[in-house]
């Protein structure tokens, strides 16, 4: 009897085990799929806090594309300029 009730406690163990990680893996690939928001790039980016993102500021992709962005070409990118700016092309997979 004990016996069956440890394979019983493994097996429902692994299911959960697995379970949890498929579930953790298909939220971090619906995390990835959505760009930032402006508001977020502002928490995680803009070091004096001015609400708008400067060249120093920037890192990744955006920095890359950052004279696209800037439409006004003030040096700064505001929330305006952001909604405007041109999607980034999405990156092939390699499988």
């Amino acid at each position: 009897m004990k016996s069956n009730a440890f394979k019983t406690l493994v097996m429902v163990f692994g299911i959960a085990l697995i379970s949890n990680i498929v579930y953790g893996q298909n939220q971090r690939n619906e995390e990835r799929k959505s760009p930032p928001t402006f508001k977020q790039l502002l928490k995680e980016m803009d070091k004096d806090e001015d609400g708008k993102l400067s060249k120093k500021e920037i890192k990744g992709p955006l920095k890359e594309d950052f004279e696209k962005i800037d439409l006004d070409e003030d040096g700064l990118i505001t929330a305006e300029e952001f909604k405007k700016a041109p999607k980034p092309k999405r990156r092939e997979r390699n499988n």
